[in-house]
């Protein structure tokens, strides 16, 4: 399936079965991103949340869901069975990623329209698109790199943001000239280049400071941790912890589904 449908297809469904269109919080991104990390195919997803608001519905006197974390049980209930059916069959892992066909166009978290599949060299935006974001995020990433200069010289953080601007020049330059460029491996590298930046900031940053968001994140999630798997409940936190440090620092978000 086309990688960003993962996130918009469950983004949407939660909203239609909500019956309010609210943008999905910070702690719901976390939780989908732990689930593709833990290999839930879309289609689980979304049974899961069909499930859950299904039920909700069946409740007399019902309050209104309000996260999507209403839905983590019933979908990782529904994930272990999947995987338990997969076990001795002829398949490959189960991933996220190829549990599904492409199912037309899609938005990325900006509000960018993909691309149908097979449109503009398969990619899943434009060529134009990608390349300006592309070059939004070597700007962006210029800016911050040259601001904590200025204000604490040179540390690995500095160090590592150079290194991947310089790294996005490359990868802009290929992308440009490739006549069919691979989205999929672009989007692998820019993923490689966002761990290399998670790693610099833990890093330079005071362990004190950390321990402080650390706990401050902990407990945005402590009404949900009861009710959280503990593999889910780690990946949730994490991402949610990584994405109040990359704010911290003015570091960019450089997957291509945020631009």
């Amino acid at each position: 399936m086309n990688y960003f449908n993962y996130y918009t297809e469950i983004e949407d469904a939660f909203i239609r079965r909500r019956g309010k269109h609210l943008l999905l919080s910070p702690m719901d991104w976390a939780l989908i991103e732990s689930w593709k990390a833990m290999g839930v195919p879309l289609h689980v997803a979304l049974q899961g949340i069909e499930r859950s608001f299904n039920s909700h519905d069946a409740k007399p006197r019902r309050r209104s869901v309000k996260t999507l974390m209403y839905c983590q049980e019933e979908v990782e209930a529904l994930f272990a069975e999947w995987f338990d059916g997969q076990r001795g069959a002829a398949t490959t892992t189960p991933g996220a990623d190829g549990a599904d066909g492409d199912e037309g166009g899609t938005t990325g978290a900006n509000g960018h329209a993909a691309t149908k599949a097979g449109a503009d060299d398969g990619l899943p935006f434009p060529r134009e698109v990608i390349g300006a974001h592309l070059t939004q995020c070597r700007a962006a990433l210029e800016r911050t790199r040259e601001h904590r200069a200025i204000l604490g010289g040179v540390d690995e953080l500095v160090e590592a943001l150079a290194r991947t601007a310089s790294r996005l020049d490359e990868l802009a330059a290929d992308f440009t000239r490739t006549a069919r460029p691979s989205a999929e491996q672009l989007e692998n590298s820019l993923t490689d280049l966002e761990q290399l930046l998670d790693r610099a900031i833990l890093a330079v940053l005071p362990a004190e400071h950390l321990a402080t968001k650390r706990a401050e994140t902990a407990e945005q999630l402590r009404a949900y941790r009861t009710r959280m798997e503990r593999t889910t409940y780690e990946q949730t936190l994490e991402n949610l912890l990584a994405k109040r440090l990359r704010e911290e620092c003015g570091v960019p978000r450089l997957s291509l589904f945020y631009l």
